[in-house]
């Protein structure tokens, strides 16, 4: 069977290494499956909650022209993080003779693997909610306790070694005439 990989990684924070794992695991599955690998789709700093990835939805567009029959990934939560579009996509892969298989977790193709896919990817759209509070929590209490959160500093201050924002002396007093 002809193979296609789909990797991804979420934010910017994470580096290439995550795809080389991911593409090395997924290829190591499809040599023990005896499946050709034909190419593989790549979406870099891409939230799997949101099916707007453009490598995603060109797998997905190629998926009707018959060059695959088999997309690997290295676990379900990098194909979505979101139960519906996972249903609505691979709806349409099935329809285009195209499946999804995970690299990592075992799913069987019995009854029982049904039940344990949907609990998979209800568990991965449950992590990306529950890490959404809680970024926000710690956000939040930073900027209650002026604290740098990450973003860029505005002009006019410098983040001191506490974290905290502090005046720049240099281009504070441009920002003042300014304002």
């Amino acid at each position: 069977m002809k193979a296609v990989i789909y990797a991804r990684y979420s934010c910017d924070h994470q580096r290439e290494e995550s795809i080389d794992g991911q593409l090395r695991e997924c290829k190591e599955f499809a040599q023990k499956q005896e499946y050709v690998i034909v190419g593989s789709y790549i979406d870099r700093a891409m939230s799997a909650k949101t099916d707007n990835r453009p490598q995603f939805q060109q797998m997905i567009k190629d998926s009707a022209k018959g060059g695959f029959d088999i997309i690997i990934v290295w676990k379900l939560d990098r194909f979505a993080r979101n139960r519906y579009d996972s249903a609505h996509y691979k709806s349409i892969l099935r329809r285009n003779g195209v499946k999804v298989v995970s690299a990592t977790e075992v799913i069987s193709e019995g009854a029982e693997g049904i039940i344990l896919e949907s609990v998979l990817e209800g568990y991965a759209e449950y992590y990306s909610a529950e890490l959404s509070v809680k970024v926000i929590r710690g956000l939040t209490e930073n900027a209650l306790k002026c604290q740098y959160n990450g973003s860029p500093v505005p002009v006019g201050y410098t983040i001191d070694e506490t974290k905290h924002y502090q005046l720049d002396p240099t281009t504070a007093p441009f920002v003042k005439d300014a304002f």
